[in-house]
């Protein structure tokens, strides 16, 4: 039996706005850095194109198979400010989620919170608060506790999947890259390596579910690409590719902005997604799951090892983190932001605590991306910015006006004592 986890990312950043400082350091910097207006903007197209017509048809799929020898079951990893900024203009969203929850063949994964590159910081107290903190929010919303992890763009190395297994989950999600499987298959379950002195044995240690790049990409990246060889990708060829494939578990990971957003409802996106199922369950040795069940019936058969100065990730065709560190003007803005941990936390006040974890979004670095050709074309696809250098010179105009604000609270407080 060859099990299929159905995964899906729903995540939304607080944009940036397009931010001149007059040095004055009036007025509310959470209303002045962000762009709400497109924030609730996207958020209403994409929940109109994509969320409410997709959550629609998995939940139709979960009540058509329940019961069944063999169910219907998906998971989400849904990030913190996805759910804010459903809180802000359209809390609908969040109910139609609910919905799916309440079937309990839903599996919700673990997170950042802000989606942040907080897992890059060499100290890794920010990034376990963020994790517990989105645990809480899971649970708060949805009544679910995280078994699970995926790091933001699904970041791995041998020192994050630690940090992950001290948390308490019992698995984490990365991508099946060759550089770190070489011949082998990403289909199977693995371990994180043993490469610490109080490292456990292997039946405690983390378990790695590795994402099927190939089977995911041909969904969320080829599904409209008329000069693909293999267009169009129909549910019943799609079966068989899943049927033809060896081993323990093929992970199947995507944005949920896939459907309806990344292709639109024209391309047959739902069309392909209302017979998925159908098509999927007439093999016999094929069966859907959630990843705890996976790892909780499918014993791992290696380990897996990325140096933390390698870092593994989903995005672009290195598959590192190179598309949030790539250049210059990202590595200056990381660098900002990440120095402004101590005096942040050192002031206690949680408005600006907010606003520098919303800084450690990641889709802030992204648009800074200089590559050329296909990876490139996505970068600008999703850049609210004319170009890469006018990102940065924003970006920098926000860090340098939330710097001076810093300052002044801190003289401020330092005064009082």
């Amino acid at each position: 039996m060859t099990f299929i986890t159905l995964n899906f990312c729903v995540h939304q950043p607080f944009r940036l706005s397009n931010f001149r400082s007059n040095g004055e350091l009036k007025g509310d910097p959470f209303k002045l850095y962000f762009n709400h207006g497109l924030n609730k903007y996207v958020l209403e197209r994409v929940a109109d194109k994509c969320y409410f017509k997709t959550n629609e048809i998995l939940l139709e799929h979960i009540e058509r198979f329940r019961g069944e020898s063999k169910e219907f079951k998906v998971s989400f990893v849904i990030t913190g400010t996805f759910l804010e900024l459903c809180e802000m203009f359209k809390p609908e969203i969040i109910e139609s989620f609910k919905q799916l929850a309440k079937t309990k063949r839903v599996e919700f994964l673990g997170s950042t919170y802000y989606h942040s590159l907080a897992s890059l910081f060499e100290s890794k107290e920010e990034f376990v608060e963020q994790v517990k903190m989105h645990s809480k929010k899971m649970k708060e919303v949805f009544g679910f506790k995280p078994k699970v992890f995926v790091n933001t763009e699904m970041m791995f190395n041998n020192v994050i999947a630690k940090e992950v297994e001290k948390m308490g989950f019992k698995g984490i999600f990365t991508e099946g890259a060759e550089r770190i499987l070489g011949w082998r298959s990403p289909n199977y379950v693995y371990i994180r390596k043993y490469c610490f002195p109080d490292d456990p044995s292997p039946t405690k240690r983390i378990r790695v579910l590795l994402r099927n790049y190939r089977l995911s990409d041909d969904i969320g990246f080829r599904f409209s690409a008329r000069d693909w060889d293999q267009w169009p990708l129909t549910a019943d060829k799609y079966a068989a590719w899943l049927n033809a494939t060896p081993g323990q578990c093929i992970n199947i990971f995507v944005d949920y902005e896939t459907f309806g957003e990344h292709h639109w409802e024209e391309s047959g996106i739902f069309w392909f997604l209302r017979a998925l199922p159908y098509e999927i369950l007439k093999y016999e040795n094929l069966e859907f799951a959630t990843p705890s069940e996976v790892i909780r019936k499918v014993e791992p058969v290696g380990e897996i090892d990325v140096f933390e100065f390698s870092t593994l990730s989903w995005a672009d065709m290195e598959r590192d983190t190179s598309a949030w560190l790539g250049n210059r003007m990202q590595q200056v803005c990381f660098e900002e932001v990440k120095n402004l941990e101590k005096i942040v936390k050192r002031l206690g006040d949680p408005k600006l605590l907010k606003i520098w974890r919303l800084l450690q979004t990641s889709d802030h670095y992204y648009y800074l991306c200089t590559k050329w050709w296909s990876d490139g074309d996505v970068h600008k696809y999703f850049s609210c910015f004319s170009s890469p250098q006018d990102g940065f010179v924003n970006f920098m105009n926000v860090i340098s006006d939330f710097k001076a604000r810093l300052v002044a609270e801190l003289m401020k407080k330092e005064f009082k004592t």
